[in-house]
């Protein structure tokens, strides 16, 4: 005699779930017109745009690959309850995903983005009071030397960045430098963070050729003060901060005339517990070209602020 018992996806979900913390820093239910109107326009095989919104957080969340993430909300019972699913409704194949992805876009997410920014600073987690600015590497997947072979067979003396975009797959990669011995091929992200709560702020993609000095007019922040290693130093950076009414806290570089070694020492030190938000960050481009890979950049932020307000609201609050 076989033995049935009704159990709800509900009960599956321990109260202390992870999955729990994270729906509840955002208030979801604010982006969900701006997500739901690109279901008048694309057919998803009838699953809903919102929870295909919450399967890539998800992605994101754990880092999966869209075939990963296929798999993974069909057996995770915990993903089928964040992304809004029943315990028995049949879950989306990876191509549904990437169609996802396309129709909701990276100027769609970064309306997102600023949406859930603006309710971390209306509950004053955020503020631009002090802000940490930097720029790290994305390499792109790229074979230099098929690139290098195409470049001989069109007679090109040189494979540099006026010639890569007509060789290479990503015509939109560019070759970077750091220093006179770093040099990457792909893209440069430039991202400023909130001091008061080791939140991003802003996130932009750009050619690696892309200076960090004018990248920073994209993560500026409106007010306040910014502080920032010797690449933000020169002409476009304060220029930029000046138009924005922001005092900019540069470290100057070594062979500029008025350097305060003292000054820099302690710049470096303010700056430095803010380095972790590099610190495991993937150096590797997710996708080809700038559009896309902006997209990776607003969703890995937006996750990244969900881990880091479950943090906060755990820690305990500072006796008076």
């Amino acid at each position: 005699m076989h033995q049935f018992e009704m159990v709800s996806l509900e009960e599956l979900v321990s109260d202390d779930h992870a999955y729990r913390r994270f729906m509840s820093v955002f208030d979801f239910s604010e982006i969900r017109p701006l997500i739901e109107v690109i279901e008048r326009s694309a057919c998803y095989k009838g699953y809903g745009a919102f929870c295909l919104f919450l399967c890539c957080l998800l992605q994101y969340l754990e880092d999966l690959s869209d075939r990963d993430l296929e798999r993974f909300m069909r057996e995770n019972n915990a993903a089928k309850w964040f992304s809004g699913f029943s315990l028995t409704c049949r879950t989306p194949d990876h191509t549904v995903f990437c169609k996802f992805r396309q129709r909701l876009g990276a100027k769609r997410l970064s309306e997102i983005f600023s949406i859930l920014r603006e309710q971390l600073k209306s509950r004053g987690v955020m503020n631009e009071v002090f802000t940490f600015v930097d720029a790290s590497t994305l390499i792109s997947k790229a074979n230099l030397w098929e690139e290098r072979d195409a470049a001989k067979q069109r007679k090109y003396d040189k494979l540099n960045n006026e010639v890569l975009p007509q060789v290479a797959n990503d015509k939109q990669a560019r070759i970077g430098s750091k220093g006179k011995n770093k040099f990457w091929y792909g893209f440069k992200k430039h991202v400023s963070v909130d001091m008061q709560s080791g939140l991003i702020n802003k996130v932009a993609i750009t050619p690696a050729n892309v200076t960090d000095a004018n990248g920073f007019k994209h993560v500026c922040p409106k007010q306040g003060a910014a502080y920032a290693d010797k690449g933000y130093c020169v002409e476009p950076s304060t220029r930029h901060a000046k138009r924005r009414n922001v005092h900019l806290c540069a470290i100057t570089k070594n062979n500029m005339k008025g350097k305060n070694k003292d000054k820099d020492r302690w710049l470096s030190g303010i700056r430095a517990p803010y380095e972790r938000v590099f610190s495991k960050d993937n150096k590797r481009a997710r996708y080809v070209g700038v559009a896309k890979n902006q997209f990776a950049a607003f969703m890995q932020a937006i996750t990244f602020n969900m881990k880091r307000l479950v943090v906060i609201d755990s820690l305990p609050c500072p006796t008076a």
